[in-house]
């Protein structure tokens, strides 16, 4: 029962206050910063339970007024009118509280590293992964995140064939965890005369990023080949062995990074990807066997998956998995994704608490 966990949940926390003020737990500074953890990670919840209980005392106040035969006529509209008021905060701080309790994603703060490819379209298609990438970077200058270009591969068009970036900052995953798939655009190509409206495609992958404490990787599965930098223009290009691919053995993966004139630096960046890659695998491996306990309706996240579709004669933005049309496409391609963000975000708690089974009385 839900109340009977709220009730826990409280309990539990004025047991922490009280052994974070014992003496015995001040001098010992490992389990003070753990209670002090916990106590801050359970505070804001436990203060929502507060407010909704009073709530529920101000309802209960409140009726009694309007059923009293002895209150006035006045006084009886004026609760009322309260009584209204006070089931709509109590209808949202509940729908918050059940927010709260709901299991949190063990990635939710992590960094992510991005990977972005063309697909049908052509150059089309890797003019829209060049636009995606736009996109994704004013967004991220709105969070205050910072972007570290891992790899890339672009075209003498100004487009991107891929691209594989590394998002830095508070809370990216839980923010784009829900842009994995394919991206559709509907748009007439500059090269186009007739005026003719095409269809391109481009995928995207979100992957939480890895530690090396997470995922460890033996040296003797990895083979590693150092080649000379290819690609177009820059004086640096073909003048250093400093291209790295890395083939991952047991699963066959392969990466290669060549953006930096450091070996090191490239290896680095490949071993970044590289981790993220294997855990995605080793995630989807479960999902697969546990397919019927998805955590969410919101989709796979298989990048096969048509999510998006960006129609620019219309200034339309449709996310096919939560059925919700926006209006503000060159705005969104400046980076305006909050309200977006915001409906993926919203439909993924709803489901989730479908499946809790029971709303807080």
């Amino acid at each position: 029962m839900i109340l009977e966990k709220l009730g826990k949940i409280e309990e539990n926390y004025k047991d922490i206050n009280a052994r974070i003020s014992d003496p015995a737990t001040i001098s010992n500074r490992a389990e003070f910063q753990r209670l002090a953890k916990m106590q801050k990670d359970l505070e804001p919840l436990v203060l929502s339970i507060q407010a909704l209980k009073k709530i529920e005392n101000d309802i209960k106040e409140t009726r009694e007024i309007i059923e009293d035969k002895t209150s006035d006529k006045e006084m009886v509209l004026m609760a009322e009118a309260e009584l209204l008021d006070l089931e709509g905060k109590k209808a949202e701080l509940s729908k918050e509280v059940k927010i709260m309790l709901l299991p949190k994603d063990a990635n939710d703060e992590k960094n992510v590293i991005v990977e972005m490819r063309a697909g049908a379209g052509g150059d089309e298609s890797a003019l829209f992964v060049s636009e995606l990438f736009r996109m994704y970077s004013h967004y991220a200058e709105r969070q205050r995140w910072k972007i570290e270009i891992l790899s890339s591969s672009p075209i003498g068009i100004g487009g991107l064939k891929d691209i594989v970036f590394n998002i830095i900052g508070k809370g990216v995953y839980s923010k784009l965890k829900y842009e994995s798939g394919t991206h559709r655009v509907q748009r007439v190509p500059v090269t186009e005369g007739s005026g003719r409206i095409h269809t391109s495609t481009a995928t995207v992958a979100i992957l939480p990023e890895v530690e090396e404490v997470e995922l460890e990787i033996k040296p003797e599965e990895l083979k590693i080949d150092i080649c000379r930098a290819g690609g177009a223009g820059g004086q640096h290009v073909n003048t250093t062995d400093s291209a790295v691919r890395i083939t991952h053995l047991p699963s066959g993966l392969v990466v290669s990074c060549q953006d930096e004139r450091s070996q090191h630096k490239n290896k680095a960046k490949g071993m970044k990807i590289l981790r993220a890659r294997l855990m995605e695998q080793m995630i989807e491996k479960k999902e697969n066997e546990r397919a019927s306990e998805r955590r969410t309706q919101i989709g796979t996240g298989d990048r096969s998956e048509k999510i998006r579709t960006y129609n620019f004669p219309q200034n339309r933005l449709t996310d096919h998995r939560i059925k919700v049309t926006l209006y503000k496409l060159q705005a969104i391609m400046e980076g305006d994704l909050d309200e977006l963000i915001a409906s993926l975000t919203a439909y993924d708690h709803d489901e989730q608490m479908k499946k809790m089974g029971e709303d807080v009385k």
